[in-house]
């Protein structure tokens, strides 16, 4: 629990445990403010209220509200009454903060002279303004068919109608509160502002409720600001200050545009070593079957499209492709046995099955420990390890099911496909390689104790480089 207090104004924020939910957690905060409210003074401006927010994260939506031709106080009862009050009902919509509020209010500007002349005291002041300025029922009428309440108009409003008032007598003579100081029309706190192009404005900053989405929250009030406008004078002027989804949107759009060029750099590798365009079209189909899987699961799951999920796509894009390419070359290895494509399809996929699921699961269990991380850390990578996860099991699906059938229908035997200048060349390459890696495999293994030697080397300095490597929880800005 933390407090934060000003002139008026005390704040308590409350930090609950992650697991605790935020709703339970609300219905007891409330208890206790209504076991609390006796305890409190009977003369409060406002009873205490709660809003669940996070209150390290920052408003998603300002809105400015500003007119050159209105006071500030006629600016603020629209903002603070129609617009703010509206948005706060929105779904998704935590508080609606008011910075540069310029409520209308009456200042009394007494003169400790005048008052001292005339033996009267600051307290006298206060009680004849609180009792001149009431709003209360005067009394009733009770007549045979019919009960008629009274009420008489004492409320003032302006400053005109504060000056006359009677503060005490003196002398046989009234003394009236436009004698003994200045009434004017100001706000209640004059030493706060805000401004929005050099023009003084009332701000509006929309918070969030944790686990909501900031765009479908700020598409809700965009949809209202038309609304707004039409409703609010034509000289009052409303302007979007700051709109946190923008930055959003073209964070996301950037991470779908690095999406598609992996998935384009994919097939091409692809393509450069199978070198045959029906055998690159069957592992390719691989990744939108895959990808389509796991938007699947996100759906049931009820996860959102953003930076992480785009992310672990991403990173997925380069797994989701081992497994149709191990199933491929095994089924392509048995055509070169004189099988056909279909006996092929099923002896190699049948062979390669068990392979195929070990590698999956192996490689879906190292997210396992990332999936149940506590923390706050677990719960940013919680959506990126579920995503990740399920591409790779529903890659692994895809292979076994997906891949066999096209490998059955589009691969022809070895002996009938023909080749160009281009694969030869390619050949050439590839057999050159295959040269080279033969060499080095046999240079290392007439070498076996250096070999051991040097990995056990490696595998202690990165257990030293660990430990002696800086660590955080967000990688450190690198300036040039």
């Amino acid at each position: 629990m933390t407090s934060t207090s000003s002139l008026g104004n005390s704040q308590v924020t409350l930090q609950f445990n992650l697991s605790r939910n935020i709703d339970a957690a609300a219905q007891d905060v409330q208890a206790a403010i209504s076991r609390a409210l006796h305890q409190l003074p009977p003369d409060l401006p406002s009873p205490p209220s709660y809003q669940k927010v996070n209150p390290a994260d920052q408003p998603i939506l300002y809105l400015s509200l500003s007119s050159p031709t209105l006071p500030l106080s006629a600016v603020d009862e629209y903002a603070e009454t129609l617009i703010a009050q509206r948005i706060s009902m929105l779904s998704g919509v935590a508080q609606v903060q008011v910075f540069g509020s310029q409520k209308y209010a009456v200042r009394i500007q007494l003169d400790p002279k005048a008052l001292a002349t005339r033996s009267i005291g600051i307290d006298e002041v206060a009680n004849a303004v609180r009792q001149g300025n009431v709003n209360l029922p005067s009394g009733s009428l009770q007549g045979r068919y019919k009960a008629y309440t009274l009420q008489a108009g004492g409320q003032l409003e302006d400053a005109p109608a504060y000056r006359p008032l009677i503060v005490t007598y003196r002398n046989g003579s009234p003394v009236r509160l436009q004698d003994v100081g200045t009434v004017i029309d100001s706000v209640e706190n004059d030493k706060i502002a805000s401004w929005y192009n050099n023009t003084r404005a009332i701000v509006l900053a929309i918070q969030r409720q944790p686990g909501t989405n900031t765009v479908e929250v700020v598409d809700s009030i965009r949809t209202l600001l038309p609304q707004f406008r039409s409703l609010v004078p034509a000289s009052v002027n409303l302007d979007i200050l700051y709109d946190r989804s923008v930055s959003i949107r073209d964070s996301v759009n950037d991470v779908k545009i690095t999406l598609f060029i992996a998935l384009c750099l994919v097939v091409l590798v692809i393509f450069l070593f199978l070198r045959s365009l029906s055998a690159t079209l069957i592992p390719s189909l691989a990744l939108p079957m895959s990808l389509i899987g796991t938007f699947t699961v996100m759906y049931l799951l009820n996860f959102t499209v953003d930076n992480l999920s785009l992310m672990a796509l991403t990173l997925s894009v380069g797994f989701v492709v081992d497994d149709a390419i191990v199933v491929l070359e095994n089924i392509v290895r048995h055509m070169e046995m004189g099988e056909g494509p279909l006996a092929a399809a099923l002896s190699g996929s049948r062979e390669i099955g068990f392979t195929i699921l070990s590698m999956t699961l192996s490689l879906a269990a190292v997210f396992i420990p990332v999936l149940f991380m506590p923390g706050i850390i677990g719960r940013l990578l919680h959506e990126f390890a579920v995503t990740i996860g399920s591409a790779i099991l529903v890659s692994g699906f895809v292979s076994l099911t997906l891949t066999p059938m096209l490998c059955s229908r589009f691969l022809r035997p070895p002996g009938e496909v023909r080749h160009g200048r281009l694969y030869a060349a390619s050949e050439r390459f590839f057999a050159f390689l295959i040269h080279a890696y033969d060499r080095s495999l046999r240079t290392v293994l007439r070498h076996r104790l250096t070999t051991v030697v040097v990995s056990v080397a490696l595998f202690l300095a990165t257990g030293y480089l660990f430990t002696v490597m800086s660590k955080g929880f967000l990688p450190a800005r690198i300036q040039a």
